[in-house]
């Protein structure tokens, strides 16, 4: 029986394996928006060539999805604006008229942060990348705080990052970033104690920023991966409210303990309705899954079981 806090895991997990694209490995860590009368994704799929890119999905429902085979092409006035050589763990919101997409663009100089965005996911920009290397992890919020459009982002190397802190950051035009805050970083022991990244976009309410983010325990047996959350500042969203000590979702079922990457939950993103906060993530870095829980169930959790 699967361990159960405040989110409920969908009864058809896993909803997207590599079966949905014949020439992927495996389909995980992924994004999803609500768009039309439906939904549309950005998904990171990883080939049978081991090259992790990014594709574009559709769905009426969120459950069942079409991905196109082939990958997103992103458009750029400017040659030195692309693709590197790795593009993957893409987040995705609505802000103001455009749906931007933030991802891990990672080349020979190591992973930093991409940017673009579309409006009928036909066609895609790419921005310069706002970040320099190494960064991996990066949100962009739905609106301007304080003017300034704003972001989290996690710092890393060139590898597979054995640390961790989670930052903020403000831009005036979404090209120059700065004004970097301290957010939070690992706990001392714990699920949580190796390192963390952002999960989800932040949510807004009224309680407060909602962020859903990673933890990272490493084990005798390598990197275990874990959801959070964590209550943020309004004005300032670098400030904590709190922040859960005890994780919200943690790798018990089978699809989220035997994979490429064993023992692994790495929630991604979250469509909200109303109460109702539906959250996709990735399992064991091979497949897609959902849980579901009520927005006020979670901030009670994490108020509760803060440290």
């Amino acid at each position: 029986m699967a361990n159960e806090t405040v989110f409920k895991r969908y009864k058809h997990n896993p909803i997207i394996t590599a079966a949905a694209v014949p020439t992927a490995n495996s389909i995980h860590n992924s994004a999803v928006v609500e768009f039309g009368d439906g939904y549309a994704g950005i998904f990171r799929i990883d080939h049978q060539d081991m090259r992790f890119r990014l594709h574009m999905g559709k769905s009426k429902d969120g459950f069942k999805w079409s991905i196109d085979p082939k990958p997103i092409v992103f458009k750029s006035d400017d040659p030195d604006v692309c693709l590197r050589d790795l593009t993957y763990d893409p987040r995705l919101l609505k802000l103001e008229d455009k749906y931007y997409v933030t991802w891990c663009n990672s080349g020979a100089q190591g992973p930093s942060i991409g940017l673009g965005y579309t409006t009928d996911f036909k066609e895609f920009i790419q921005m310069e990348d706002p970040l320099p290397t190494a960064n991996r992890n990066s949100v962009l919020f739905p609106r301007k705080i304080n003017g300034k459009y704003a972001m989290y982002h996690r710092p890393s190397d060139r590898g597979h990052t054995p640390f961790g802190d989670i930052f903020y950051a403000s831009s005036p035009d979404l090209v120059h970033w700065g004004c970097h805050r301290w957010v939070f970083g690992a706990a001392k022991s714990g699920w949580q104690s190796t390192k963390l990244g952002p999960g989800p976009n932040p949510i807004e309410t009224k309680e407060g920023w909602l962020l859903i983010y990673h933890g990272v325990w490493t084990s005798c047996n390598g990197y275990l991966y874990y959801a959070g959350g964590a209550l943020m500042d309004l004005d300032k969203p670098w400030k904590v409210i709190a922040r859960t000590k005890d994780y919200l979702l943690a790798p018990s079922e089978i699809y989220e303990r035997v994979g490429d990457v064993p023992n692994v939950v790495f929630p991604s993103s979250a469509v909200v309705k109303g109460d109702y906060l539906r959250l996709y993530y990735g399992c064991a870095d091979t497949c897609i899954s959902v849980a579901e829980a009520s927005i006020k169930d979670i901030i009670q959790f994490i108020k509760t079981h803060s440290f």
